[in-house]
């Protein structure tokens, strides 16, 4: 899943999830609460592959506890209707600050799903600091 589309949630919170999406959703999918106040939305395999690792974190230590609460317990499993449409609840739509107007930003083993004026602005700040982004991630090897 890459790229970047433009689509708006309808008058019963549904979104069309992108046409060359659609099929790696097929399987089933899953939304949840993700980081910088937007959601990311999984295939059923990948999905698996992340609650598995975050059920591996030691629940003694805080930051684990927190960053599994935050990705598990928020999570719903998604289904994908006929028309590839699928229903936001409330509580997401809410966490992330969802209006009419979204982006969907694919990420390779996950897609975001952002409030669009959210997304436009974080896109600002982070083209203008993509140099600096760059350099911190040399030391990854990116």
């Amino acid at each position: 899943m890459v790229g970047e589309y433009n689509h708006n949630l309808d008058d019963k919170f549904r979104l069309a999830i992108p046409i060359k999406f659609r099929r790696e959703l097929e399987e089933g999918a899953v939304i949840t609460k993700g980081l910088d106040n937007c959601l990311f939305l999984y295939t059923k395999n990948e999905w698996n592959k992340l609650a598995e690792k975050l059920a591996t974190l030691p629940f003694s230590q805080a930051n684990s506890r927190a960053f599994a609460r935050h990705m598990l317990s928020g999570a719903f499993e998604a289904e994908i209707d006929k028309q590839g449409r699928v229903v936001i609840p409330e509580y997401l739509r809410n966490f992330a600050g969802l209006k009419k107007s979204l982006i969907i930003a694919g990420l390779y083993n996950r897609a975001e799903i952002w409030d669009a004026d959210a997304w436009n602005a974080y896109k600002v700040k982070t083209e203008r600091e993509s140099n600096e982004i760059a350099e911190k991630l040399n030391d990854l090897g990116v």
